[in-house]
C-alpha cells in the first residue's frame, strides 16, 4: 500500500511543467548519473553492469548510455507518458527495491530535471549539441591560513557562448590532503596543513585545478630572502616560494658534501680521497663550476646517463637477443657521448626504421610489437603520460578520450617487421622495420578506426601513405607540445633532487600538480631555448645555489618535504650503492649469469672482470644485491619500477650478507694494503674513502683509543670493523 500511495504522489510530481530550457541527455543528465556514481566502476559503470544494467565508465559513450536506459529490455526503463513512475527514477529513489539504496531524492533538482527531460521526450544526443569547451573552478588562487575553509565554485564554458555553473554535478579531490581536505560532494574545502595543495575538480570528462597556499607560522624577515644568493633562475622561482610559504633556506652545503653529493649525481662515483684532498685544499671562488665541469666531460658521466636512460627505453634480455641487446645500448651510449639534443634522440626511436642490427634505435619497435602498446610506452617514455586507462574508457583522471587512444595508437597501425615471429628474443633479434602502405586499427567501440591523431593534434588522412610516426615526432618533440619538455626537464630535476617537481616523476597528468608550476616551467624553458641540450639543463642545476644547499634542516624549514628549502636526503639507488662498495674495499663482484623470464640463468661473457654496475647494458643480469636495493627491471616503462626505499632486508644484507663481509675479508680488499699504515693515516684515509671527509676531533680520538688498545692479532679485525661501521651508516648509504 506504501508502495502504491508513493507511486500516486509521483504521478502528481510528473504532472509538473517542464522547464522551458530543452534538458540535454549529454549536459543535464549525464552529469547527474555521474554526481551520483551511477556509471562508476563499483556501480553500473562495471564492466559487466549491476543488475542486467550496465553505462559505460563516467559517461565515456553517450550514444551507448542512451540506447541502454530509453531501448534495452523493450524501453521498459522509460515511462513517457508517466514519467515519475519511469524505472529510470523510481529506482535511484527506492521506491522499488534498490541495491545502490536510495541515491536521490525526491524533492531534489537532480530529481526534477530527470523528469523534465522525460517529459520533453527524453531527447538524445546529437551531433548538435553544444561542446563542453572547459571548466574552470574558482576562486583559482587563494591565501589562507591552517583552519581557514573555502566554497569553491565550478562553471563550464560552451561552444555556443553560455556559462553555467555546475558545481552541484563536479567531483572534487584533494591533490595533497597533508595541506587541504576537500568535501568530494560539496567543494566545501578546508586547510589542515601548511605548504601548496591543489583541488581538482572534474567534470563531464573536463578538470580544472584551484591552488591553495598556506603559509607555515614561522616570522621570516624580507631580508632574509632578499640577500639569499640568486644565482639562476632556478634559485628566483625557489626563493619567489620560500617566501611565499615562510619557508627559511638551509646555508650552503659544505666542501665535503658538496664534492661528494656531485660526484654521486654527475658521474654516480665516490671521489677518490686524492680528489677531495685537492678539492678542500682549493681556495678558488669558481672551483665548485670547474668540478662540474671536469664532470660532465668524463666517460664516467656518459656511462651514468646511458645507463639511467635505459630504463626508459627498457633495454633487457628478457625482452632482446643479447646482439640486438648490445646494439640498442651501444646506440643509445653513442648518442649520449656525442650529445645529441634529447629531441633528435627521441626522434630517431619515433621514426625508427630499417635493420634492427645495423639501426639501433629500431629495437624500441622490437620490444613493442602492436600499435596499443607503442602508444602507450611512446606516451609515457617521452610525455610522462600514461595514457592506458583511455583504451577501455574515457581517462577517469585526465581529459584523453577512448577515441583520442584509438587515435594515437592509429599511428602505429602500418608498423611491420619482417622476422616477427611474435618473439623478439628469438634467433640474434633482427628485425628489418618498414611501412606499409594501408592498414589502420580498428576502434572496438565503433568497429571503424578512428583518424590517426597524436593527442590534442590534427589528423592525419586516413588513405595519406606517408609515414604516420614522421607526423607524430615532428608533433612530439615540437617545443610547442608541453608535455615533451616538461617531461625530460622533470626527470633531469629529480635525479639530482630525489624527487621530481611533478611527483611521481613520470605522472605529468592535469590532476597531479607541479610543487613549483613557475620552476619547472624556467627549467622546461630553458631546455628548449639550447635545443635540448641536457648537459646545458644538468648545468644550470648544479650551478645553483638550490642545488648546492646543506641537507641540514633549521627550525623554520624541517616541515618542507618538497619546496626545496634544504637538500633532501635519499638512499643511494641500487648500481651506485653496489659501485660504491666496490670503490671501497677494491673487490669487484663477478657479472656472468643472465636471469631469464622463466627464472632460470645462463652464463654471459659479455661483461670483463673490473665492470662496474652502472656499464651493465642489461637490467637481466643476476646480482642479488641490486635486486635487493631495487633495481629497476625494465619491464614496464614506469618509475615505479625501481625503489629507493630502505628495507629490513637490505639493513640484514649490509650487516650479515655477503656483499660487504666478503669485500672485506678478501685478499684483494684495500684493508689488506692499509693494515700496514699508522693508525692516524687508517683512520683518516678510511673516512675520505667511505663518507668524502676527515674525521671530526671526536671521531678520531675514540677511534685511536680503540686502536692502541687492541692486541695485534685483532688489528685486521679492528681496520674490517672500522670500514663496516661507516659503511653501514646512513652518512654512507645516504646522498645527502
Amino acid at each position: 500500500m506504501r508502495t502504491l500511495a508513493f507511486l500516486s504522489l509521483l504521478t502528481l510530481v510528473s504532472s509538473v511543467v517542464a522547464s522551458d530550457r530543452p534538458r540535454s541527455f549529454r549536459h543535464d543528465v549525464l552529469p547527474v548519473l555521474s554526481k551520483a556514481g551511477c556509471n562508476s566502476g563499483g556501480c553500473h559503470g562495471a564492466l559487466a553492469g549491476k543488475g542486467g544494467f550496465r553505462l559505460s565508465l563516467n559517461a565515456y559513450d553517450p550514444a551507448t548510455d542512451y540506447y541502454n536506459i530509453t531501448r534495452e529490455n523493450r524501453g521498459r526503463r522509460i515511462e513517457y507518458a508517466d514519467p515519475a513512475r519511469s524505472l529510470f527514477v523510481i529506482k535511484p529513489t527506492a521506491a522499488v527495491r534498490h541495491k545502490g539504496g536510495k541515491i536521490l531524492h525526491e524533492d531534489s533538482d537532480d530529481y526534477k530535471l530527470l523528469i523534465e527531460w522525460i517529459q520533453q521526450g527524453a531527447p538524445a544526443p546529437s551531433t548538435d549539441d553544444t561542446e563542453l569547451n572547459r571548466i574552470e573552478l574558482s576562486p583559482a588562487i587563494s591565501q589562507l591560513k591552517k583552519g581557514d575553509t573555502q566554497s569553491l565554485t565550478v562553471h563550464a564554458f560552451f561552444s555556443d557562448g553560455t556559462k553555467r555553473d555546475v558545481t552541484r554535478w563536479a567531483r572534487f579531490t584533494s591533490t595533497d590532503a597533508t595541506v587541504v581536505e576537500v568535501d568530494e560532494a560539496t567543494g566545501f574545502a578546508k586547510v589542515i596543513g601548511y605548504g601548496e595543495g591543489a583541488i581538482s575538480v572534474w567534470y563531464s570528462g573536463q578538470i580544472a585545478l584551484a591552488r591553495i597556499t598556506s603559509p607555515w607560522p614561522s616570522v621570516i624577515p624580507d631580508e632574509v630572502f632578499a640577500r639569499t644568493p640568486k644565482r639562476n633562475i632556478i634559485d628566483k622561482r625557489v626563493i619567489e616560494q620560500l617566501q611565499r610559504l615562510n619557508l627559511k633556506p638551509s646555508n650552503p652545503s659544505s666542501d665535503s658534501e658538496f664534492i661528494r653529493r656531485v660526484y654521486l649525481d654527475v658521474v654516480g662515483m665516490l671521489p677518490t680521497p686524492e680528489e677531495t684532498m685537492v678539492f678542500l685544499a682549493d681556495t678558488s671562488d669558481t672551483k665548485r663550476d670547474d668540478l662540474i665541469e671536469k664532470l660532465l666531460a668524463q666517460p664516467e658521466f656518459v656511462d651514468y646517463w646511458a645507463y639511467r636512460l635505459s630504463d626508459l627505453f627498457l633495454i633487457s634480455s628478457k625482452k632482446l637477443r643479447p646482439q640486438a641487446l648490445k646494439i640498442y645500448y651501444d646506440w643509445l651510449r653513442g648518442e649520449i657521448e656525442k650529445i645529441t639534443p634529447w629531441d633528435q634522440l627521441v626522434r630517431q626511436v619515433v621514426a625508427a626504421k630499417g635493420d634492427t642490427l645495423k639501426n639501433g634505435a629500431a629495437n624500441f619497435y622490437s620490444i613493442h610489437q602492436d600499435p596499443e602498446t607503442m602508444a602507450e610506452n611512446v606516451s609515457q617514455a617521452f610525455m610522462s603520460l600514461s595514457i592506458n586507462c583511455a583504451k577501455c574508457h574515457n581517462h577517469p583522471l585526465e581529459k584523453w578520450t577512448n577515441d583520442q587512444y584509438y587515435s594515437f595508437a592509429n599511428l602505429f597501425a602500418r608498423v611491420r617487421a619482417k622476422g616477427w615471429g611474435g618473439d623478439a628474443r628469438s634467433g640474434d633479434g633482427a628485425r628489418t622495420l618498414f611501412i606499409a602502405d594501408r592498414g589502420d586499427l580498428i576502434q572496438p567501440r565503433t568497429g571503424k578506426p578512428q583518424p590517426p591523431a597524436p593527442l590534442d593534434g590534427q589528423a592525419i588522412a586516413s588513405d595519406s601513405t606517408e609515414d604516420r610516426r614522421e607526423v607524430l615526432a615532428d608533433w612530439l618533440t615540437s617545443p610547442e607540445n608541453p608535455y615533451f619538455t616538461r617531461s625530460i626537464a622533470n626527470r633531469v630535476w629529480a635525479n639530482f633532487f630525489g624527487r621530481g617537481i611533478v611527483e611521481p616523476v613520470d605522472d605529468l597528468r592535469t590532476s597531479n600538480p607541479a610543487s613549483n608550476e613557475p620552476l619547472l616551467h624556467a627549467i622546461s624553458e630553458h631546455l628548449a631555448k639550447n635545443n635540448y641540450d641536457l648537459k646545458s639543463l644538468m648545468r644550470l642545476i648544479l650551478r645553483s645555489e638550490t642545488y648546492r644547499r646543506s641537507s641540514t634542516p633549521l627550525p623554520e624549514n624541517e616541515g618542507d618535504q618538497k619546496y626545496y628549502s634544504r637538500y633532501y636526503p635519499r638512499r643511494l639507488m641500487a648500481e651506485v650503492l653496489q659501485d660504491a662498495i666496490t670503490s671501497v674495499t677494491r673487490v669487484s663482484p663477478k657479472y656472468n649469469q643472465i636471469t631469464l623470464s622463466d627464472g632460470s640463468t645462463q652464463g654471459t661473457s659479455l661483461y670483463r672482470e673490473g665492470t662496474r654496475a652502472l656499464q651493465l647494458s642489461d637490467s637481466a643480469v643476476t646480482s642479488y644485491f641490486l635486486k635487493t636495493f631495487g633495481r629497476n627491471e625494465r619491464e614496464i616503462t614506469c618509475e615505479c619500477e625501481r625503489s629507493n626505499k630502505p628495507s629490513m632486508v637490505q639493513v640484514l644484507h649490509l650487516s650479515n650478507g655477503d656483499t660487504l663481509n666478503n669485500n672485506l675479508r678478501s685478499q684483494q680488499s684495500c684493508v689488506n694494503t692499509m693494515i700496514t699504515q699508522d693508525n692516524d693515516k687508517i683512520i683518516e684515509e678510511t673516512y675520505l674513502l667511505c663518507l668524502s671527509r676527515r674525521p671530526s676531533d671526536s671521531e678520531r680520538k675514540r677511534l685511536k683509543n680503540i686502536f692502541e688498545v687492541a692486541p695485534e692479532t685483532e688489528r685486521r679485525g679492528v681496520v674490517e670493523d672500522l670500514f663496516w661501521a661507516l659503511m653501514t651508516s646512513r652518512e654512507f648509504l645516504f646522498q645527502h
